[in-house]
């Protein structure tokens, strides 16, 4: 099969990515989507679901088309039934067209996983356009999956919309404040997204390999390790970040090591995990310092390492025996009580 997937925006096409890579599918995605206004809002989503793609290596198509007048044109007559004689079958049908015309068998569409859209009716009509080119449909209940999708799109850090597409459904959202949400079909639940979690970790010795990602000392970390608190950042049961805080004073603590597994690294984890440990330190302790390398720099200060302190010169040349790229140790330090920074 080879299957092209309309994409509405990023944030609702995670769980359909997830749940068809699980069943060995490796769809396509293809943007078009010219009933998104206003362009500000068409442009965001775009760029969110360009990052999204690089982020998971997926193959992208984007149809650049942002049709305001010629979806006012359609609408105007009948505003109330805009998604399905409009918003659902431009995108449907523009999809099968350009999977008829690029060799692909197969077409399915990210709308099917919000409990919001009328997903009858999408699916009634993506059957009969895809019967249409002669392509097959294929259909997913996808809305079992819709939180379990925005919780990890909201801790990959991506836009999330606050309303449907197109300049009427956020006029509704201002105008409408009691309107009641469409509901799920009896019998369907929600699958529960995975809590991330930070765990105490006691068996310190057993994360060595990992530690020595985030520092390549054995000897420096074995010295450090004895005096220090250990946490790791469970997800879906696995501890795939480690971090070491050692006491300095009555003020003052120190982040000696925080390291993630490759696999998980650039997906926003790091920087979760820092946040609730900062959370949780800000309790006792007014200052929170980390040493790094130059490199690292802008990631500590993105995260409010905003204060210089210190450098230590041929650090790395000195004590360590083992060669990196770099020399100094540069000490920045964050003010725990400063509720104005955020993480």
């Amino acid at each position: 099969m080879k299957l092209l997937m309309h994409t509405c925006c990023a944030p609702c096409s995670v769980y359909c990515i997830d749940s068809l890579r699980k069943e060995g599918i490796e769809p396509t995605l293809y943007w078009y989507n010219p009933n998104i206004h206003p362009y500000i809002e068409y442009k965001t989503r775009k760029e969110t679901l360009e990052k999204y793609s690089e982020m998971i290596n997926i193959k992208t198509i984007y149809e650049e088309e942002y049709g305001l007048q010629e979806f006012c044109k359609k609408v105007c007559g009948n505003l109330e039934k805009r998604c399905e004689q409009y918003c659902y079958p431009v995108r449907l049908n523009k999809t099968a067209q350009y999977a008829k015309e690029h060799g692909y068998t197969a077409i399915t569409t990210t709308l099917l996983v919000s409990p919001y859209q009328k997903h009858d009716i999408i699916k009634r009509q993506a059957e009969k356009i895809a019967q249409n080119y002669g392509l097959e449909f294929v259909y997913r209940d996808f809305r079992i999956g819709f939180k379990e999708g925005q919780a990890k799109a909201r801790e990959l850090g991506l836009y999330m919309q606050k309303y449907c597409g197109c300049v009427f459904s956020e006029e509704s959202r201002y105008l409408s404040s009691n309107h009641q949400k469409p509901q799920l079909p009896e019998g369907f639940e929600f699958i529960k997204p995975n809590p991330l979690e930070v765990k105490r970790i006691e068996n310190k010795e057993e994360y060595m390999d990992l530690l020595l990602e985030g520092d390549p000392s054995k000897k420096a970390i074995s010295k450090y390790l004895q005096d220090s608190d250990v946490y790791g950042f469970k997800k879906d049961g696995e501890i795939i970040s480690i971090a070491v805080i050692v006491h300095i004073d009555r003020n003052t603590i120190e982040l000696k090591n925080i390291v993630t597994k490759e696999e998980y690294r650039n997906k926003g984890y790091t920087k979760r995990f820092l946040k609730s440990l900062c959370g949780n330190y800000k309790q006792k302790y007014t200052t929170m310092l980390v040493g790094t390398t130059g490199k690292n720099i802008p990631f500590f200060v993105k995260q409010g390492f905003e204060n210089y302190e210190k450098t230590i010169k041929t650090f790395f040349s000195d004590d360590y025996e083992t060669k990196i790229k770099c020399n100094d140790l540069i000490y920045y330090s964050k003010n725990l009580k400063n509720n104005n920074k955020k993480i």
